[in-house]
C-alpha cells in the first residue's frame, strides 16, 4: 500500500463520488459490489507517498508456530501448514513460489485445489504436490499424524479414491521459456518447493540463484 502526500486526492475523490456515484450491483441481501473508482494523480511537487506495509492480521514473529489453518491463503498454503504441523519462515518461501508463477506464467499453480462447489479439498491440492515435486520423504510423513490419510510410512499416494494424481508437472506448466532459461527457472521453483521445510532455500540464498542472476 502507498501512502498519500496530496490530501486533497481524498477530498477530490469523495466529490467524484457524490456528484456521480459508482455504479454497483446488489448480489444478496447483505453485499452490494461496486465499480473501482481511480485516484485522480498527486498534485505538482507532491507524490503517491513511501510504501507502507499492512494487513498484519495474521502475522507471526518468531521461528516456529503452532499449527494454525488460517496463515495462508488456500493455493499458497504450504504442506506442513496443511499437514497440522509446526511452521516457521519456510512456508513463506512456499508462498513466495506460488506468486513468483502466478506473475511469471499469469496463472496460479495450485489453481486446480477446489471441489465443485469451490471449497477446498486438501486431497487435490496433495495429489497435485505428489505430481509437481514427487513424494514426500517418510521424515516428513513421521511427523504428522494426519499424513496417514494420504500416503504410507514410506510416502506412497494411498488416497486414490479420493483423488487420484494428476498427469502434470512443472516442465509441463510452463509455457513461457524453453532451453536453459526453462531448466533454470524449474530449477529455481524446486528450490522452494520441497516438502521439507528445512531444505527450502532461504530468502537470501534465492538471491544468488542463476536464474535471477
Amino acid at each position: 500500500m502507498l501512502g498519500i502526500e496530496d490530501g486533497g486526492m481524498l477530498a477530490d475523490f469523495a466529490k467524484a463520488e457524490a456528484e456521480s456515484p459508482s455504479p454497483r450491483k446488489q448480489v444478496d441481501q447483505s453485499r452490494i459490489i461496486y465499480k473501482s473508482r481511480r485516484f485522480r494523480r498527486p498534485g505538482k511537487a507532491k507524490g503517491y507517498g513511501l510504501p507502507s506495509l499492512c494487513d498484519f492480521g495474521e502475522s507471526r514473529i518468531g521461528a516456529t508456530q503452532d499449527s494454525n489453518p488460517f496463515v495462508q491463503p488456500h493455493m499458497y498454503r504450504a504442506p506442513e501448514v496443511m499437514f497440522d504441523m509446526p511452521w516457521g519462515s519456510a512456508a513463506d518461501i512456499w508462498n513466495l513460489a506460488g506468486l513468483i508463477w502466478d506473475l511469471f506464467e499469469g496463472e496460479h499453480l495450485f489453481e486446480d485445489v477446489f471441489d465443485a462447489r469451490g471449497g477446498h479439498d486438501p486431497f487435490k491440492h496433495f495429489a497435485l504436490m505428489v505430481a509437481l515435486i514427487g513424494d514426500p520423504p517418510s521424515e516428513f510423513i513421521g511427523r504428522s499424524e494426519t499424513t496417514g490419510q494420504c500416503f504410507d510410512t514410506n510416502g506412497t499416494w494411498i488416497a486414490q479414491e479420493d483423488a487420484a494424481i494428476p498427469l502434470v508437472s512443472l516442465d509441463s506448466l510452463e509455457k513461457r521459456l524453453s532451453g536453459q532459461e526453462k531448466q533454470l527457472f524449474i530449477q529455481f521453483m524446486r528450490s522452494m518447493l520441497k516438502w521439507m521445510p528445512e531444505e527450502r532455500k532461504t530468502a537470501k540464498q534465492l538471491l544468488d540463484d542463476p536464474w535471477l542472476l
